[in-house]
């Protein structure tokens, strides 16, 4: 199945079935209603990108304010919280994923989007992105990759490239970057999508696409820190003398290896759906095992249900 057709078959959904979550008297927030402090990255910073459109996408799916659930770890991308008027937490450095999770798992309702940085996600919070792509567990993670850190001016970062000259590399880095795409297909996300700064309408479709996944939803963003590496992304920017190439429109994002093989291509490589599979989410399957449980003890007191604890330790 092609992305053009998977985005025909959602509208056609959308269309027929209406937002029943949405009660009828209730209008769309506007940026207005859901913007809070004022930015305070960089002029120029690619994260003004994902921001102005995570406001766009609150108006056009029109989202609850009550049902808004942003988180973020530690970065200059992970400030999201802090401007957007409504439930979320600024956690802890490359924890973002633990905590999510949690409010993912507890709250059905909600759908909850993560925002962080390369270093953020795939450092220190590396082992977390692998556990939560694996189990499946229901949100969608938007990673504004700069290939620095830029927060703390300048040092090599996971996905730098190689020859990188930084604070903690002087003479260059020498460390082979990680592939974010190849990291998340090849760990069990069950939704995986590339765009960039230079092309805002392909990262809304992306952002929609992603939220109506049942299932963990990644999306690496290609976001140019205008501070520390300018011109890192130009490859990609068509007005820089860059090309933006899409995913082949006879890509099967179906298929798990012909997406990993997609990953590979040469810099700048590809943009939009790699890969994209229907499986058990950690929320379906702890949502079951819960009420399995529950079966069990049917009608029973909770004075009862505690003694059976009890007399199974004896």
């Amino acid at each position: 199945m092609s992305v053009t057709a998977f985005s025909n078959e959602l509208l056609n959904r959308t269309t027929a079935g209406g937002n029943a979550s949405l009660p009828a008297e209730r209008k769309a927030l506007t940026k207005k209603e859901t913007a809070a402090d004022h930015p305070t990255w960089c002029p120029g910073c690619g994260d003004f990108s994902v921001l102005a459109l995570y406001y766009k996408l609150i108006e056009k799916r029109k989202m609850e304010h009550e049902k808004i659930t942003t988180v973020a770890g530690i970065g200059c991308s992970s400030r999201f919280p802090y401007f957007v008027q409504a439930h979320g937490a600024h956690f802890i450095h490359g924890r973002a994923l633990p905590f999510a999770s949690g409010v993912s798992l507890s709250r059905p309702d909600l759908h909850v989007f993560v925002f962080g940085g390369d270093g953020d996600a795939f450092s220190i919070g590396g082992n977390h992105f692998t556990h939560t792509a694996r189990k499946n567990v229901k949100m969608t993670y938007v990673v504004m990759d700069n290939f620095v850190y830029g927060l703390t001016k300048k040092q090599t970062s996971p996905t730098s490239p190689l020859g990188f000259k930084s604070k903690t590399d002087g003479w260059g880095s020498q460390d082979r970057p990680i592939n974010p795409m190849k990291q998340a297909i090849a760990a069990g996300a069950s939704f995986v999508a590339r765009a960039t700064a230079t092309n805002l309408p392909h990262l809304l479709q992306m952002m929609e696409l992603a939220m109506d996944h049942d299932g963990f939803s990644f999306i690496e963003f290609l976001s140019e820190c205008k501070e520390f590496y300018e011109g890192a992304f130009d490859a990609a920017n068509p007005r820089k003398g860059g090309a933006f190439l899409e995913v082949p429109k006879e890509h099967n994002f179906e298929d798990e290896y012909a997406a990993y093989k997609l990953a590979d291509a040469a810099w700048p490589g590809h943009f939009g759906l790699f890969y994209k599979t229907n499986r058990a989410t950690k929320n379906a399957n702890e949502a079951k095992l819960i009420a399995d449980h529950k079966a069990k003890v049917a009608g029973l007191e909770d004075w009862q249900i505690l003694q059976k604890s009890f007399d199974r330790m004896k």
